[in-house]
């Protein structure tokens, strides 16, 4: 079994690390560890086709905006609560907390393919 350090591939990468097939040798998942600085915004969340995921606030309170939303137009996220998003919509997550913010989104194939 092999661990993975996602806090220090995160903060590498510039605040996103996907652990995914080139870590796991499997398309089947895959999970996202990110941070947002206080008051970042504009991180997008978008599985791509043939992709879901659900995102979970862990640290922080997050805003999400974008089109997934419709017909609203914004959700705040607690600590603790999660959301769905499925294949190409698309939303955007801004910390609004003074406080560096953590989601994971965990995420797997829907069933359509690629």
């Amino acid at each position: 079994m092999k661990t993975f350090r996602l806090k220090d591939l995160a903060a590498e990468a510039g605040g996103e690390y996907v652990l995914g097939s080139k870590d796991l040798d499997t398309h089947a998942c895959y999970m996202i560890h990110g941070t947002l600085s206080p008051r970042e915004k504009g991180r997008l969340v978008k599985p791509g086709k043939g992709h879901e995921e659900i995102v979970v606030a862990v640290r922080g309170e997050l805003k999400v905006t974008g089109p997934a939303l419709a017909p609203m137009k914004e959700i705040v996220l607690p600590e603790g609560s999660a959301f769905h998003v499925r294949e190409d919509a698309e939303c955007f997550l801004e910390n609004v907390t003074n406080k560096e913010a953590l989601y994971i989104a965990a995420g797997g194939h829907s069933g359509k393919g690629h």
